[in-house]
């Protein structure tokens, strides 16, 4: 089953996030709070928004994503920032499930994509997403400003 989060559902979130930078090898990473997560998912303008997969009444994945817009297309699309399964729940639909849900949402709104990333290295993500038919961006990079660089770049303004 593939719901919209709730706030009851943050503390699982977090807790899910912190479990997918460990599978990522980045769990130092993770300094987001439960507190940033409510705040941005239920505050008075969220602008992430969250999908939960339970199985039995329990939690076994997410996804969390926001909007993007497309100059290209004249049109919004959703950036998947997370999607996250627990090990023991793989391979049983939830993470298509979730991936159907946005692409639902996306077709329902008007939405011209869905977009991720995905590391490199993670070849069973990989073959899960071209099992979907998602296609690889190769032409594309991701480039990154963050900490003591954006703090840098942003005094140059």
């Amino acid at each position: 089953m593939i719901r919209t989060a709730a706030p009851d559902d943050v503390p699982t979130i977090h807790r899910l996030i912190r479990d997918l930078a460990a599978y990522e090898r980045v769990p130092h990473e993770v300094v987001a709070t439960e507190d940033d997560l409510r705040a941005h998912l239920f505050g008075p303008a969220p602008a992430l928004f969250g999908l939960i997969a339970e199985q039995d009444g329990e939690t076994v994945g997410f996804a969390l994503w926001f909007l993007t817009y497309s100059t290209w297309l004249g049109r919004h699309g959703i950036h998947l920032e997370d999607l996250y399964v627990r090990p023991e729940a793989r391979g049983g639909g939830h993470g298509r499930a979730l991936l159907a849900e946005l692409a639902r949402i996306a077709d329902e709104r008007g939405y011209g994509r869905v977009e991720w990333a995905v590391l490199n290295w993670n070849d069973p993500a990989i073959g899960f997403y071209e099992a979907l038919g998602a296609t690889r961006q190769d032409e594309w990079s991701v480039y990154r400003l963050t900490g003591e660089t954006l703090r840098r770049v942003a005094k140059e303004a």
